[in-house]
């Protein structure tokens, strides 16, 4: 028990210290390490293979919209970043440029690519002749560099892996369609596969992304109260069509510009994870993207016929889909594996001893809430995957409950202020929409605007700017944010 206790308090508490309590999680389970290079991480296998998860699931989703996987370089000429002027200057302060090849200085510097659309600009224009070339779907997997002053693991680094969709379509209508069906895709991922609950919405003018018509984004809420901006959709209407020249033949034979998109989710959303689901004991994992869903664990497995009977439930559960580990280090005490598989944060463990053959059972036992369940071996399989499902469910309702906790409503600027100040979490108030409001509201209080939601967005009749007090024309979830 001294073993286990000492295991966990390596860990700070959440409410003592959040933000050394995230770094203690993504250190103790061994998720991420420092390098050599600064601002830049290494993603240990255990945090890989939750990025594997990601991405399988994610490329699966993005396969049945009908898009297709491409790579491009990760350099791009300055003289093609610089094509589309509010684009660059959205990225110029985190541009890292490369000068030399070699010993030879370069005749034009390249950039590392901290997004692709100018590549993909590039492409379609070489690409794309008549109507029949549309619409392109595509998508790749790679790592972007950005130069950030200040990192963390997963939520903000200098180079990081991520997914970028990129689209082009016939009409605008096609490209408002996409952009919103991919936020969906996005939303429908977080909260049945990572058990995160968000709120969709669109960015206001000031926070869309540079170059784009319109950004939409679903944003999830951390237990600290913090907003994040969790996956991003966004319609640029034809504006880098005109820029890089991308036109088409349409069938009336008339020459017209593309309509495109562009959309993306980042390794930040493994943070997320992290925040919203961790306790003080470490790591919590919902079970559709854990690596391990399940550890089992032997009781006194030097007795006899225990090792063997673990060995025998393990197979059953991988037989039946679960991924599952058999922890049979006889070094190490069962009070300390316990804790270990508690702080990695695998969903369940099975715990398996001499007494418990006897009478033909096994103990399950919940990594989010430590219930203990006892079942018959011969059921083990179909009894595992039916909690593990349980699980997922509750992870997800226990995070919904806290942001609805978490969600707080102001009429007016004194009592925004108050909420923002004395409550963390989303502050849902009315705007006017004038920049100079939003502006304001972030000078006095540090909370930005989030989105304003798709369904609910609009104000009415009587509705006033939670600032300035004039009519308002949206609803807006406001927050402070990583």
């Amino acid at each position: 028990m001294a073993e286990n206790k000492k295991l966990v308090e390596q860990i700070t508490s959440r409410d003592e210290d959040f933000a050394q309590w995230y770094t203690d999680v993504v250190k103790k389970a061994e998720l991420t390490g420092y390098t050599s290079v600064k601002g830049c991480m290494v993603l240990k296998p255990a945090g890989f293979a939750i990025w594997e998860n990601m991405k399988a699931e994610l490329d699966r989703r993005f396969k049945e919209t009908g898009v297709e996987n491409v790579y491009l370089p990760m350099f791009i000429p300055e003289s093609l970043l610089n094509k589309e002027k509010d684009h660059v200057e959205g990225f110029a302060p985190e541009v890292a440029w490369v000068t030399h090849g070699g010993l030879e200085p370069l005749q034009e510097r390249m950039c590392v690519r901290p997004t692709s659309e100018t590549l993909f600009c590039d492409l379609y224009n070489k690409d794309i002749q008549s109507y029949r070339d549309l619409p392109k779907l595509y998508n790749q997997w790679c790592s972007v560099v950005r130069w950030e002053k200040t990192t963390r693991p997963f939520l903000r680094s200098r180079e990081f892996l991520w997914q970028e969709g990129h689209t082009a379509h016939a009409t605008a209508e096609e490209a408002e369609a996409r952009t919103v069906q991919m936020l969906n895709v996005y939303a429908d991922f977080c909260e049945e596969v990572l058990a995160i609950p968000v709120v969709k919405g669109r960015k206001t003018d000031k926070e869309k992304f540079a170059g784009a018509v319109a950004t939409y984004t679903i944003e999830s809420l951390m237990h600290d109260g913090k907003a994040l901006q969790s996956g991003t959709s966004h319609n640029f209407g034809d504006g880098f069509a005109r820029a890089f020249d991308i036109t088409y033949l349409s069938k009336e034979n008339k020459l017209e510009y593309v309509h495109q998109t562009s959309w993306g989710m980042t390794t930040r959303m493994i943070g997320a994870i992290i925040m919203v689901h961790g306790d003080d004991s470490g790591l919590v994992l919902p079970p559709r993207i854990a690596p391990t869903q399940c550890v089992v664990i032997p009781i006194r497995q030097k007795a006899e016929g225990v090792l063997d009977k673990a060995g025998e439930i393990t197979a059953a559960l991988k037989a039946a889909g679960i991924r599952t580990k058999l922890d049979d280090d006889n070094s190490r005490s069962p009070g300390w594996k316990f804790a270990d598989q508690e702080m990695r944060g695998f969903p369940m463990r099975i715990e398996v001893g001499p007494k418990d053959i006897e009478q033909g059972v096994c103990v399950l036992v919940r990594r989010d809430n430590r219930e203990k369940i006892v079942v018959k071996i011969e059921n083990v399989a179909e009894e595992a995957a039916k909690l593990l499902e349980t699980i997922q469910k509750d992870m997800f309702e226990r995070a919904k409950a806290f942001r609805e906790e978490h969600t707080f409503e102001a009429f007016d600027y004194e009592s925004f202020k108050k909420a923002v100040d004395e409550k963390p979490g989303f502050v849902k108030a009315y705007w006017c929409g004038e920049l100079e409001c939003e502006d304001q509201i972030k000078a006095d209080t540090t909370a930005t605007s989030r989105c304003c939601p798709l369904i609910g967005g609009e104000a009415h009749d009587g509705d006033t700017c939670v600032c300035c007090g004039k009519p308002a024309k949206k609803l807006i979830y406001w927050g402070k944010a990583y």
